[in-house]
């Protein structure tokens, strides 16, 4: 039986390559009664009489998968934050980066509108770059951007984009996949976000790179994180937790903390543990209560 992966999901039917030729198939009817449904990027196994007439039969195990866009197999995502309109916000760029961690999905760090910052915005910038390039990320700036770069760090890999409204994302696909003409997103001064621009997924080959043609999330929520797993999605946590004198130590009161210590001789940037301690907070109060019968 033939495999292949999905490179596109619309009205119903799902695109297939295999061996460098593209299947249009349908999902079987069995799927919709367990409520699976087939996504762009899953490796599949599927039955087919032409190019036009198939059917997806299996779905292979996914390594991950996404909801926003909704895409499977990720192996990389670019968080497009801007420079200004909107600010550059370390808190989000660790939002998107812990649940990037949890999904076992490379993060690059990309910040667009650079030629838009003073000279103390653009100090204040790098410094957060080399903060996080410490800590094993890539960080590309777009006043410095080189796209053959870009495209050679993406290498063999299926990548998604993701970030705030209205910092770029659209554009930034374009600008890879200019056939696409997505529409852009303006900032709406009144309620200084981006408006949504979607669309039905769809990956496209740039090089040797996957690239999704849907911006992802603007916005995440914490609920698929849970407190005891919270520390390990800091790398810069997780890499001394061993040297804590409690196993399952939360990093926040206990006594002899190899992370508290690391913070306190400044091998921690504050903004990062901050952070960790709001999110850890926000978890908390967010965890369901059950009433007791």
């Amino acid at each position: 039986m033939p495999k292949g992966q999905i490179v596109k999901a619309l009205s119903g039917f799902y695109y297939i390559e295999s061996e460098g030729i593209v299947y249009q198939t349908r999902g079987r009817g069995v799927f919709r009664k367990k409520k699976i449904t087939p996504l762009v990027g899953d490796y599949v196994e599927f039955d087919t009489t032409s190019l036009t007439d198939g059917t997806v039969t299996k779905i292979l195990p996914r390594k991950n998968d996404l909801v926003r866009p909704p895409v499977a197999n990720v192996d990389c995502a670019v968080i497009v934050m801007s420079a200004i309109e909107p600010d550059f916000s370390t808190y989000l760029v660790d939002r998107f980066l812990i649940y990037l961690e949890l999904k076992d999905i490379r993060p690059i760090i990309y910040i667009s509108k650079m030629d838009l910052v003073d000279e103390q915005q653009m100090a204040d910038i790098k410094a957060c770059a080399t903060a996080y390039e410490a800590l094993g990320y890539r960080v590309y700036l777009s006043h410095e951007f080189e796209q053959e770069a870009f495209l050679a760090d993406l290498s063999d890999e299926l990548v998604v984009f993701m970030g705030q409204s209205g910092v770029g994302k659209s554009t930034l696909i374009n600008h890879f996949i200019p056939e696409l003409s997505l529409e852009t997103a303006e900032i709406s001064s009144h309620l200084g976000r981006g408006r949504h621009t979607t669309r039905h997924v769809a990956l496209h080959k740039v090089k040797d790179v996957l690239i999704a043609d849907t911006p992802g999330f603007s916005t995440l929520d914490l609920i698929d994180i849970d407190k005891e797993n919270l520390p390990y999605l800091f790398p810069e946590f997780a890499n001394r937790a061993h040297l804590c004198k409690f196993r399952e130590c939360s990093h926040q009161h206990e006594p002899k903390c190899a992370v508290k210590d690391a913070l306190e001789n400044g091998e921690i940037a504050q903004f990062r543990y901050d952070h960790y301690t709001s999110f850890l907070e926000e978890i908390e109060q967010t965890k369901p209560k059950y009433n007791k019968k």
